[in-house]
């Protein structure tokens, strides 16, 4: 199995008179984890909801694994969204659930649910709506990797978790996709947490893609440099600096838009040259200037 690929093409969805997703068009590789990045507004959850068809698309083209998921029994099964805190009944316990997707996922993997049960220390006689938020995420997280299915979408499913329960389910989601590659689609605003395992990055703001790209390209168009402040600043004259640190005598800037030139330059200067954290290049990408005071309220 290497999971299902995703063409979307011209997707407009409105509630209402509010535009979610306004013409956005990306492509989603089959059996790639791919980071669904934006900030909160942006689109995600709209997005991923039309892609597993709990809604459907005002305009444009939606293909999963060729075919239009809408109404599509073959294409849902092989499926499965879990949303912020899962999507699962409240008043069933947690083991009726897991009985539940065993009987209609083909894939569900009870010994992987059952793995993470312990690790996440969930109790299977529990029903969600006694649980705390952070543990309602982690079933969350048992669902949808335990049903390793085709196409996993994962909306912000980590919210709420600790940081140790989010890293442990990090840890599972690329143990698990590395012996069973499928499609994995996760949503998240932690992108320093969570960049080392993505391939692929759509990012959207504001309802329209900013960049959709692997992962590495993303990065490789910016860079640090590193070394005497002097050098530092004068190096980055007239290029685009989105973040700089300082430590006594040792500056570090971050630019966007890596020349050709970059490499013999810092070794000219005795600066060092580095990669750009994801995190950097997202908070750059979907900087929004801050609006000017009026003169008369200043």
């Amino acid at each position: 199995m290497s999971g299902f690929g995703v063409e979307v093409r011209d997707l407009t969805a409105r509630y209402d008179t509010t535009v979610a997703l306004d013409a956005v068009s990306f492509t989603i590789r089959p059996g790639v984890i791919t980071g669904l990045l934006g900030r909160n507004g942006s689109g995600k959850t709209t997005a991923l909801s039309v892609l597993a068809a709990f809604r459907r698309a005002t305009s444009g083209t939606v293909l999963v694994d060729g075919e239009d998921p809408w109404e599509n029994e073959r294409v849902l099964s092989g499926t499965c969204l879990v949303r912020e805190s899962g999507d699962v009944a409240l008043d069933q316990k947690l083991k009726e659930t897991l009985d539940f997707l065993g009987d209609r996922r083909p894939l569900f993997s009870r010994e992987l649910a059952d793995t993470l049960m312990d690790r996440f220390e969930l109790d299977p006689l529990t029903k969600p709506n006694k649980l705390s938020r952070g543990k309602r995420s982690a079933f969350g997280v048992v669902v949808g990797l335990a049903s390793r299915t085709p196409l996993t979408l994962l909306d912000e499913v980590h919210l709420g978790m600790d940081a140790p329960s989010r890293y442990a389910f990090y840890d599972a989601l690329l143990t698990d996709w590395l012996e069973h590659p499928r499609t994995i689609v996760l949503s998240s605003h932690l992108i320093g947490e969570v960049e080392r395992l993505l391939e692929d990055v759509v990012v959207l703001d504001r309802g329209t893609v900013l960049t959709a790209s692997d992962a590495e390209t993303l990065r490789s168009g910016g860079v640090t440099v590193t070394g005497p402040a002097e050098a530092v600043e004068a190096f980055v004259v007239g290029r685009q600096v989105v973040a700089r640190q300082q430590l006594g005598r040792t500056a570090q800037a971050t630019l966007v838009g890596a020349r050709d030139d970059d490499a013999s330059r810092a070794r000219q200067h005795g600066l060092e040259l580095g990669p750009v954290a994801l995190q950097d290049l997202f908070v750059h990408l979907t900087d929004r200037p801050v609006p000017a005071i009026p003169e008369e309220s200043r």
